[in-house]
């Protein structure tokens, strides 16, 4: 009788008839004492990697064990007998079971011992019960993420060219196919996959930014996506401020139709019953919101009268006016007022600016003047410069007429009053008295959002068809709020609007002080003013500035932002708020900085290569702590993409998270190094450059010299 089908030990061939055939006794004692020695071999290998990957099941579908381990960088073994599958398998079954029971004891455990003890000593355990908790969590996250192999430690590849300046969630084709229209093809939409798994290179032609204050006025053309013809064709004021070179993009106070930038927001001061711009900041305008801002020059202007615009258009696939703007070193962002609000707090923005930013005000029931409103502060003021607003001209048509009375009449409607209007431009200003609101004839206007709808800090929620931000405690008019630059050491009275302490503000700027006097220094003979040049470049301006644009991804109160300024830094910060942590975006607008909320598990709008600095504190703690939808290479990947060649990472986090965030930096050919901040610290440093890859003709890529 034929024997079983056997897989044999040394070529994997099948063996069938009489055992008598081809074995004797003593062939049979050396493959008995050989099959032994095999198990023993083949249990370790295995013990090894359940050991090597015991918390796998966590963070995977476990697809790289239908597979083989050979793809976490283990080969597979052709070779052992197949009883050490099923023993594989339920060893990884044994040791999740066993996992799961020891963390659920050790909860249970906790709980009951917690709920034993005295209640004067329960507080102080609680916290330290909850920082365990949290540690875990974190670990389980490093694990993880470490564990996935050394196949996921390869680094990440380049993107095709045709996603030099992708944005993630700004897809108009796909958006398109998706059934959007009537503009939303142009709006935001994040899905499941909204993150770029590919590093983006610069354009063939790429140039480093020039140095602040010269690159506010020259930009390397080769560094937007724009044509000669869109630079030349500009319709607005500030675009047609523009002088095009053979390499260079130059911008100009001169105008066609105004003497100047200088000119325009002098006669908005005079509007408004200002001497000059100049005295804006004793009004109450410190931050700016320049809706469809063509390419910068009304900031930048008023930069030098300590005036901050943030800077908001619509997607565009070149021509961008957000991405121009941001190459000059000013804040700009992607933001739509298609469909859904934008991610400021109510009562953020001092004024609001159009100038013939394509805005249809008169639609959709007044739709846009309502998201106006809520971001607007009480006595804040709207400024529009439009042909349809010129109540002099001769070429008006009866359409336009409409347009304009269905705009003014819904103005005044929302309470607002119409200060003056001149040529082109009218301005008008938000009441500061609520009181204005119950006063109107019943049905006249849209209705005050209950407390239910009147969410502080929404994150592109749809448009709402209710006045916002009047449940707010904010609501205070700006003259009666502290002026620049007393607004960023905000007092007990205001602080208490926020539910905190002048001692915890105090804390964190001490800390913020003393981190950028000095660790910060370990920076400053490669970014600020101490190293006058690199090599090869002729010496630049003063203030020698290497970093302009400045991304904090985990803001809290804006100390970092206050600690530059402070330290006479010429840079601006964009303040962002994850949605995973507390919400103090209110109050770092209030005290006169510019931010934004953010889902770090999505792509920021904006385009490749726009800040030369990104910098977070205790990010990587927050995100751990949360259930995650991406995973920290999608994190790092989005900050690869933002970042501007030779520009600059700081992080700031445990050593178990920083330890976790080095091995990645070699995934994106960052070069880096962790440095202890104190000796006693739990904390550590991690400082990363992005070096400059060119892109070549023949689709070879080149690093150039740092």
């Amino acid at each position: 009788m034929a024997r079983p089908l056997h897989r044999g030990v040394s070529g994997g061939g099948r063996l069938s008839g009489n055992s008598h055939d081809f074995w004797d006794d003593a062939q049979m004692k050396d493959r008995v004492e050989k099959e032994d020695v095999d198990r023993s071999r083949s249990s370790s290998g295995h013990t090894y990697l359940s050991i090597r990957f015991p918390f796998r099941f966590f963070f995977s579908d476990n697809s790289a064990y239908k597979h083989g381990a050979s793809e976490n960088g283990f080969l597979s073994d052709p070779f052992s007998p197949g009883t050490s599958r099923s023993r594989h398998k339920l060893a990884l079954l044994f040791l999740k079971l066993s996992l799961a029971a020891i963390l659920i004891l050790a909860l249970t455990g906790s709980f009951w011992w917690t709920i034993s003890i005295t209640t004067s000593s329960r507080g102080h355990i609680y916290r330290g019960y909850r920082r365990l908790q949290e540690q875990l969590v974190s670990d389980l996250w490093d694990i993880g993420e470490i564990s996935l192999g050394t196949s996921r430690l390869k680094e990440m590849e380049f993107c095709s060219q045709e996603c030099d300046n992708c944005i993630p969630c700004f897809n108009v084709s796909e958006n398109l196919a998706l059934g959007y229209s009537g503009g939303e093809e142009y709006d935001r939409h994040c899905g499941q996959m909204s993150s770029q798994n590919c590093l983006a290179l610069p354009p063939a032609n790429y140039k480093i930014p020039l140095r602040w204050p010269t690159g506010r006025d020259v930009i390397w053309f080769a560094n937007v996506k724009m044509t000669a013809q869109e630079v030349l064709s500009s319709g607005s004021l500030t675009k047609r401020m523009m002088m095009l070179d053979e390499e260079q993009i130059s911008f100009r106070s001169a105008s066609l139709t105004l003497d100047g930038i200088e000119d325009y927001t002098h006669q908005i001061a005079e509007m408004i019953g200002l001497r000059n711009e100049s005295n804006f900041i004793q009004a109450g305008v410190r931050t700016i919101l320049d809706i469809g801002c063509g390419f910068g020059s009304f900031g930048a202007h008023l930069f030098s009268k300590q005036i901050l615009t943030m800077c908001i258009a619509n997607y565009e696939a070149s021509g961008s006016q957000v991405q121009v703007t941001l190459e000059r070193g000013l804040p700009a962002m992607i933001g739509s007022f298609t469909s859904k609000q934008l991610p400021y707090s109510s009562l953020s923005f001092d004024m609001i600016h159009c100038s013939r930013c394509a805005v249809d005000w008169d639609q959709k029931d007044g739709i846009f003047l309502i998201e106006v409103d809520r971001v607007l502060r009480p006595g804040g003021y709207f400024v529009w410069t439009s042909p349809l607003t010129n109540a002099q001209g001769f070429l008006r048509n009866k359409a336009a007429q409409k347009k304009w009375d269905t705009v003014r009449m819904f103005a005044k409607d929302i309470c607002w009053d119409l200060l003056s209007q001149q040529d082109e431009t009218v301005v008008w200003r938000k009441t500061s008295k609520k009181k204005c609101y119950t006063a109107r004839r019943p049905g006249s206007g849209p209705s005050i959002c209950s407390k239910g709808h009147d969410v502080e800090s929404p994150y592109y929620r749809p448009l709402q068809a209710c006045l916002g931000g009047t449940q707010s405690r904010r609501w205070i008019p700006i003259e009666e709020r502290p002026t620049w630059p007393s607004s960023a050491k905000l007092k007990s009275k205001e602080l208490a609007i926020y539910g905190l302490h002048p001692e915890e503000l105090d804390e964190d700027a001490l800390n913020w002080n003393s981190a950028v006097r000095n660790f910060w220094s370990l920076l400053s003979p490669l970014i600020f003013s101490d190293h006058p040049k690199r090599p090869g470049d002729e010496d630049p301006s003063p203030p020698y500035n290497m970093v302009r644009n400045v991304l904090d991804m985990n803001s809290r109160f804006g100390g970092f932002n206050y600690a530059l300024l402070e330290a006479g830094k010429s840079v601006w910060v964009m303040n962002v708020v994850p949605t995973s942590g507390p919400n103090y975006l209110p109050l770092i607008l209030d005290r006169g900085f510019v931010g934004v909320l953010h889902d770090w598990c999505e792509a920021f709008p904006t385009y490749p290569r726009t800040y030369d600095m990104v910098h977070a504190q205790g990010l990587l703690s927050l995100e751990a702590a949360q259930q995650r939808r991406c995973s920290l290479l999608d994190l790092f990947s989005e900050i690869d993409r933002l970042l501007r060649p030779e520009g600059w990472v700081i992080l700031r986090d445990t050593v178990a998270h920083i330890e976790s965030a080095r091995t990645l930096t070699a995934r994106l050919k960052w070069d880096a190094r962790v440095v202890e901040i104190e000796s006693n610290s739990d904390e550590r440093l991690l400082i990363c450059q992005k070096p400059f890859f060119k892109r070549q003709a023949n689709s070879s890529r080149t690093r150039e010299g740092m």
